[in-house]
């Protein structure tokens, strides 16, 4: 890639002040897989007894480091944990170079960390094709083991990043029994983001107690309903990860009925997946798009992913076009059941379509002047059932050509 991208005008003002997260330190390095003169190598290091879920993409052409991590999620261990992120590189679709590389990286990081081999996590985010430059990699553990720190998680967000033009953070404090329990988390992604699992790399921490299946079943739930639920291009990545690591440094548990924590972690998930969306390559709108009235929660899904997905739609979106008609368009390829008769659609607070027909009280107006606003919200009424989903875009604008066209110059 060439000079760094104009940061995206739907960022946040800053990077958010994160809660420490006791069990878990950080530390970055400049390793030169791709880039030069900035961080590109991200290690995270969890404490004995933390636990560790994960989500991964179902992309049938995935990365060996999904794969390893893959294999490795679920299993139980009173040992501590590490992931170890490159960005720059991808490590996918390079066969059993990708293998052996996995395989030099998590044998290093364990033996710099006394850790056996199976927890070490490992992600790799960036060009696919290319065989990945371990050695640069596991030239930079001893540095990194030396420098970890518990503030270093600013810095780990910066250090995955590839097309992103800023660094994507979350975090809250719940309270379990009166008792503070800390969640915070980092994100990349900007471009080939479309749902998946997790359609992106996302790494959570906790400092709550929290037993393995306990924790992949919060994990797999709230994922459906955060991750799966955004698409900047409808482009799956190979390289999609989600993992969340418990430290159980505060010592409060947490089981399937602590309500309060899954509704911080949900938080905290959504939060990054909103800012994934407002990175989105060549971006200028933040969408919501809303259906009810479907058969059911899995049709309203189909079409809310089809209006999300359509160019058309992206495109009017961009050009601040009130074009219903295109909304109309999408719902009908979705392949999911509609009734043109029975369908109604709003932008904003206004009805731009009724029952089958424009509304008698439309304006173009209005809705022109409302399309002119950086978050904008599309609700579609099927007027079949009770079936509802929801889900997060972004336009598609000439900005989106240009970073793809010019990645790996």
């Amino acid at each position: 890639m060439g000079a760094p991208l104009p940061r995206s005008p739907l960022a946040p003002a800053s990077f958010p002040d994160l809660p420490a997260i006791r069990g878990v330190r950080f530390a970055t390095t400049q390793a030169g897989v791709r880039y030069e003169g900035r961080d590109d190598v991200m290690l995270a290091v969890l404490s004995p007894g933390a636990t560790v879920a994960g989500a991964f993409t179902r992309s049938a052409t995935r990365s060996a480091a999904v794969l390893d991590c893959q294999e490795k999620n679920g299993q139980i261990s009173d040992q501590g944990a590490a992931i170890l992120v490159n960005s720059g590189n991808a490590n996918a679709f390079t066969g059993r170079h990708g293998r052996e590389s996995v395989k030099a990286v998590t044998e290093a990081a364990a033996q710099a960390l006394n850790l056996p081999e199976s927890r070490i996590f490992t992600s790799s985010t960036g060009v696919i094709g290319e065989p990945l430059p371990h050695d640069k990699i596991t030239a930079k553990l001893d540095e990194l083991t030396v420098n970890l720190s518990p503030d270093g998680i600013k810095d780990a967000a910066n250090a995955i990043m590839t097309t992103d033009t800023f660094p994507k953070g979350s975090g809250t404090i719940v309270h379990i029994d009166g008792q503070p329990v800390r969640i915070a988390g980092i994100a990349k992604g900007s471009g080939m983001i479309a749902p998946d699992m997790a359609t992106m790399l996302v790494y959570i921490f906790t400092d709550a107690v929290v037993d393995q299946p306990v924790l992949q079943s919060m994990v797999s739930a709230l994922n459906e309903k955060t991750f799966n639920c955004i698409t900047v291009d409808s482009d799956t990545s190979t390289s999609d990860t989600l993992i969340v690591g418990a430290t159980g440094a505060s010592g409060i548990r947490v089981t399937e009925n602590s309500v309060g924590f899954m509704e911080g972690l949900r938080q905290v998930m959504l939060d990054l997946a909103h800012q994934v969306v407002r990175d989105g390559e060549g971006a200028t709108k933040f969408v919501e798009i809303s259906v009810t009235g479907a058969s059911s929660d899995t049709d309203a899904r189909t079409h809310a992913m089809a209006i999300a997905n359509s160019p058309l739609v992206k495109t009017a979106i961009a050009g601040e076009d009130a074009n219903w008609g295109r909304v109309v368009m999408a719902i009908g390829k979705s392949g999911a059941p509609a009734d043109r008769d029975t369908l109604s659609i709003w932008f904003g607070d206004i009805r731009v379509a009724h029952e089958g027909w424009v509304d008698p009280e439309y304006s173009e107006t209005a809705a022109s002047a409302y399309m002119k606003q950086q978050e904008l919200a599309i609700h579609v009424d099927l007027g079949l059932g009770g079936g509802t989903a929801v889900v997060w875009t972004c336009d598609l604008t000439h900005g989106y050509i240009d970073i793809n066209a010019d990645y790996r110059s």
